[in-house]
């Protein structure tokens, strides 16, 4: 596989949401709960989530299973999320009338998301397998 503009493989693709309005840390805890996820598992994730921000997650991951389907030709089925950042934009300041004539300030701060999906088989977690090792190891206890 050959490597294309922005570092960006043949086989995947990515999509964009900016200025997003919630901090970068709210929208981190969304972003760890579908990543290396497939994609079909990661679309229940974010429609039964509670957060608030699941919904342009949400938004962003289907626009990147659209740019897959309509200008790689990919498979929907194969694809899984193999990077998925946020980070900060710009933040708007606004201030609050304080006590004694005093201004409190308030931040405002806006995110932004990229998502980049991959075609083929998703990696398998790390808990996963270190898992199957801690049971390894108990079973060779046991057989000693």
């Amino acid at each position: 596989m050959t490597t294309t503009r922005y570092g960006i493989k043949d086989n995947q693709v990515r999509a964009f949401n900016k200025m997003i309005r919630i901090s970068h840390q709210k929208l981190n805890l969304v972003c760890d709960l579908v990543r290396g996820l497939p994609v079909d598992r990661a679309i229940d994730v974010l429609k039964f989530s509670k957060k608030r921000v699941a919904g342009e997650v949400l938004k962003t991951l289907l626009s990147a299973i659209a740019n897959a389907e309509h200008n790689k030709n990919l498979s929907a089925d194969t694809l899984f999320i193999k990077e998925i950042w946020c980070g900060k934009a710009l933040t708007m300041k606004r201030i609050m009338a304080g006590p004694r004539g005093s201004a409190r300030p308030i931040l405002k701060p806006f995110s932004n998301l990229t998502i980049v999906l991959e075609s083929g088989k998703a990696p398998e977690k790390k808990a996963k397998k270190t898992a199957e090792k801690a049971e390894t190891k108990k079973a060779d206890k046991k057989a000693k």
